[in-house]
């Protein structure tokens, strides 16, 4: 008896090992594209090309496209916040400078870059299988919708402008200083090997 309740315990049925295997290959490439940031968003462009062609050849699907508006938005809001806000909570870690002479803190952002990039990958690909189903194709006046987005989106990102200039943090590395280390002289400019 001893012997049947053994096997039946380590043999897996074939079905949950083959979705783990699955799941782990597509982690190990999901994580292979991390250094590679250009090209994760050239990807994502194409998807949202391949959206947006499906959208317009349909003519329709206009509110799963508001509802992914709406997302898009949530996330770039979180992708341009701190990590802590200032506003909301003190705290004793690091902290954005409010003044000229106080120290340096780096900008920890609440969603990192790479959370933004899957996540906004993930909902162009959700949207677009969401548009050969008709039961998400609900007849609405387009033009409300995109009025009522572009309010939103104006509203929304003047109040985090206004809050990125009271506490002084740009959320981007465009124009800020950065250490390039030392000048190459002109003998050791050859190229490497790497």
């Amino acid at each position: 008896m001893d012997r049947i309740g053994g096997d039946g315990a380590s043999v897996a049925s074939p079905l949950p090992q083959w979705g783990h295997e699955a799941w782990r290959m597509y982690q190990y490439y999901l994580d292979k594209t991390t250094p590679h940031m250009v090209y994760r968003w050239i990807g994502t462009l194409v998807i949202t090309a391949i959206y947006c062609l499906r959208v317009y050849s349909v003519q329709g699907f206009y509110i799963v496209s508001y509802g992914l508006g709406i997302y898009l938005l949530n996330l770039l809001i979180g992708f341009l916040s701190p990590l802590v806000d200032p506003e909301l909570e003190p705290s004793d870690g690091p902290l954005l400078p409010t003044k000229g002479s106080d120290e340096f803190k780096p900008f920890i952002r609440r969603l990192p870059e790479f959370k933004f990039w899957y996540s906004m990958t993930k909902a162009f690909c959700i949207a677009f299988v969401m548009t050969f189903f008709s039961v998400f194709d609900v007849p609405v006046f387009w033009p409300i919708l995109l009025c009522y987005w572009i309010v939103l989106f104006v509203l929304t990102m003047r109040r985090q402008i206004a809050h990125m200039i009271k506490y002084k943090y740009i959320p981007f590395s465009i124009g800020k200083q950065k250490y390039t280390g030392k000048k190459a002289s002109a003998s050791g400019s050859g190229s490497r090997g790497d």
